[in-house]
């Protein structure tokens, strides 16, 4: 797999998932920009591979139209938009507040709507490829997951419509749907020897994931290789949401 000459914009770029995207890139000879809201965060990864970065709350539109200007202005083109933004609320609906839901709303559903709505109207000229970042809770009903399932949930659905609206640009869209994942994210379940161990249990596979599980998924669905799949979820979650085997 080499990405020589090939142009990406890595949003969330420093997270758990983001930063193993990012290193992965640059590993195989693509341009990057790297993006995210944390400043110290994004300056210390674009330090460590050498590349450009921008600061911003990817849920703003406006913040991710200047992104992509800055993006034409130093790459010179862009061949593919990664969006790594989310976060994580396990409670039900009746004690999540106002302000939760549309914060999970906002760094999920919104950054992934504001990088389609920026990034496809940059790439219509030459083709590129979207990747968006959903969930496993998206696929099967987990409990205390309303919030992030109805964020997750819309992300699919953006991909399937975004994929068709833009496909006769040869712009892809795709998204990955991860099970659980150890990152800084979820901390408070892989921190949690109880909470991780039921975990584990529901997943088929009696693992949780790593980062380079999704990531590998991602710079897979980037690769011009696959330039006939769009419009797709593909789940990597080690059969959390497909399979039963017991009981």
């Amino acid at each position: 797999m080499s990405f020589s000459n090939s142009s990406f914009i890595v949003i969330g770029a420093y997270g758990g998932i983001g930063s193993v995207v990012s290193k992965t890139l640059k590993a195989n000879g693509a341009n990057l920009l790297l993006a995210g809201k944390d400043s110290s965060k994004l300056e210390a990864l674009s330090n460590e591979l050498n590349t450009s970065f921008f600061n911003l709350d990817a849920s703003d539109f406006s913040q991710v139209d200047s992104l992509i200007g800055f993006a034409i202005k130093t790459l010179g083109v862009v061949d593919g938009i990664v969006n790594c933004c989310g976060s994580l609320l396990l409670k039900p609906a009746h004690i999540t507040s106002e302000t939760e839901y549309f914060s999970v709303i906002q760094s999920n559903l919104t950054s992934s709507f504001a990088t389609i709505r920026s990034g496809c109207k940059a790439m219509m000229g030459r083709g590129g490829s979207v990747v968006l970042i959903s969930s496993a809770a998206a696929k099967i009903g987990l409990a205390n997951h309303e919030a992030i399932a109805c964020a997750k949930a819309g992300i699919i659905g953006l991909t399937k419509s975004a994929a068709a609206t833009y496909a006769s640009k040869n712009i892809r869209v795709n998204c990955v749907a991860p099970g659980l994942i150890n990152t800084p994210l979820t901390k408070s379940i892989t921190n949690n020897e109880n909470a991780l161990k039921a975990s584990v249990s529901m997943h088929p596979l009696g693992k949780i994931g790593s980062p380079a599980d999704i990531a590998s998924a991602v710079v897979w669905l980037l690769d011009p290789a696959n330039s006939w799949i769009t419009g797709q979820t593909i789940v990597v979650d080690g059969g959390l949401s497909s399979l039963k085997t017991r009981g």
